[in-house]
């Protein structure tokens, strides 16, 4: 029950950071953001696994999609997290660090975008990737560091 009753907590989490991060103008780059419902979805990678991060994202993804952003922007949501969950998850496997692992995440976050845009839309917008690419690695890296704060002080602090 305990299980249940966190998970919840974070998938609430993660739709309050993805609806706060969408207030704030950081970049004036279309479909840039910090990704700070991220800090949720690989803390719960870490500390619980795959399937209870993927639970989380699809619920967040859904839920922000209805209250906010449109059904539209659900396939560029779901793929990018899907990627980017993915390569978390197999990265996760290595001895790569969390902040390692969170900008691979957030480089395939946005080529799982850009695959959608490129069949949605049927645009060529390769030419957009690099700028995605490094803005990726720079909020990778916060996000992973936030992240591995986040493990270290739940780790410490909550029992389970």
């Amino acid at each position: 029950m305990k299980k249940i009753i966190r998970i919840s907590a974070l998938v609430a989490f993660s739709i309050v950071l993805n609806i706060l991060e969408s207030l704030i103008p950081i970049f004036d780059i279309p479909g840039i953001k910090l990704g700070l419902a991220n800090i949720v979805i690989l803390t719960a990678l870490y500390i619980y696994g795959f399937k209870e991060a993927l639970f989380i994202s699809l619920i967040r993804i859904i839920f922000v999609s209805i209250l906010r952003t449109g059904l539209f922007s659900l396939y560029f949501s779901f793929f990018g997290a899907l990627f980017s969950l993915l390569s978390m998850y197999i990265l996760k496997k290595t001895k790569l660090s969390i902040i390692g692992v969170s900008v691979i995440g957030s480089i395939f976050h946005e080529l799982g975008q850009i695959l959608v845009a490129y069949v949605i839309l049927n645009a060529n917008i390769l030419y957009y990737l690099p700028y995605l690419i490094l803005i990726s690695i720079i909020t990778g890296i916060i996000i992973g560091y936030i992240s591995k704060e986040n493990i270290k002080f739940i780790e410490n602090n909550i029992t389970y």
